[in-house]
């Protein structure tokens, strides 16, 4: 008999604004993949933190955390191949730190924070498959105010720009995983069939050999 193929984990990375939900879900009708959203609707602290970012940047931080960590251990104990929106290690490489660079959360949040992301990503797995949706600020900006979350429209130019570059660093020094990174400026997949055919195309050559 042969054996039972382990179930795949794919993830989407990007930056706020880059597609990451909207690839998901087209990606998970396209495969038949079980889709894991990040669950923005139901955050206590989302609306909070972007008012006063300094005040919440901390909770938020642990509040996706622990999120994130129950889904990938809920993924490692299930037996069907899932499609992830945002990974557990964008918080803790790119969030958090920017957070701190920038004055809103205090060293001793952000050494707290570090401890336990290091305790927790003890007891998980990389995703066998990364994209990274790549997108200039411009782009970002015309996504986030094309979807209209009220949240979302005091978001500060400066604050997607550090994110952009702590995104491109951490992405540069990758390698827990196949990685395959889509430049999304000059694409529509939401509109344009060939635009996600492409895409699909592209995720199909790096899933060669996990599936």
């Amino acid at each position: 008999m042969a054996k039972a193929k382990k179930p795949k984990h794919v993830a989407i990375a990007g930056n706020i604004g880059a597609g990451k939900t909207t690839l998901t879900e087209m990606l998970s009708k396209h495969y038949r993949w079980i889709p894991q959203f990040e669950d923005v609707d139901h955050n206590p602290y989302l609306m909070d933190f972007y008012d006063d970012m300094t005040r919440w940047s901390f909770n938020l931080q642990i509040y996706f955390l622990n999120s994130r960590y129950g889904t990938i251990l809920q993924l490692q104990k299930g037996k069907k191949n899932i499609i992830q929106d945002r990974t557990i290690y964008e918080d803790a490489n790119i969030f958090a730190p920017n957070l701190h660079a920038m004055g809103l959360m205090t060293t001793r949040d952000f050494e707290n924070y570090e401890s336990l992301f290091d305790l927790m990503a003890s007891f998980v797995k990389p995703p066998d498959l990364l994209i990274y949706l790549r997108a200039s600020v411009p782009t970002l900006v015309k996504q986030i105010q094309a979807r209209g979350r009220d949240y979302e429209s005091s978001i500060r130019i400066d604050y997607l720009t550090r994110l952009n570059e702590r995104y491109e660093a951490w992405i540069s020094e990758y390698t827990d995983g196949k990685l395959l990174i889509i430049e999304t400026d000059n694409l529509d997949f939401t509109k344009n069939p060939e635009d996600l055919s492409l895409i699909i195309d592209k995720i199909n050559a790096e899933l060669n050999g996990l599936f």
